[in-house]
């Protein structure tokens, strides 16, 4: 079986940016939460595409798919229909994709290496360095 990856919540979210904005956490539970119902919001309201662009951050989209009159199913082996509909697409922004295409050897990983866990987090370092206007403290 697979190891599992860390996975982040909203919790663990909310407790970053209670950290960053040196806030009580229910302040910032209720933030996020706002943020990301409003973030959620305007997709689903799509009409049917969508951008969404969070500077230094990323790009969200919203993008119709095309029809496809002539897929396969992979079990029968059937012609079938599928009608287009809409995907989302996350395109992260030019520090965010800067750092996560630092080697792994860079960050403390060895090769073959992915149990390794930096404590020190320098790589969130490297994201919001000289960034004070961005991402203000209190």
């Amino acid at each position: 079986m697979a190891d599992q990856v860390d996975t982040a919540t909203k919790e663990d979210v909310a407790r970053r940016v209670a950290n960053i904005q040196e806030c009580p956490l229910y302040e910032a539970k209720e933030q996020v939460r706002s943020v990301l119902t409003a973030l959620g919001d305007l997709m689903i309201e799509a009409d049917p595409e969508r951008r969404i662009e969070l500077r230094n951050f990323g790009v969200f989209e919203v993008k119709k798919t095309k029809a496809k009159p002539t897929a396969r199913n992979p079990k029968t082996n059937e012609p079938m229909f599928v009608p287009s509909r809409r995907k989302t697409l996350f395109r992260p922004g030019k520090r965010v994709e800067e750092v996560l295409k630092t080697p792994l050897r860079e960050l403390g990983y060895e090769d073959g290496d992915v149990e390794a866990v930096r404590s020190d987090e320098s790589w969130v370092n490297v994201l919001y360095q000289n960034d004070t206007d961005l991402y203000p403290r209190g």
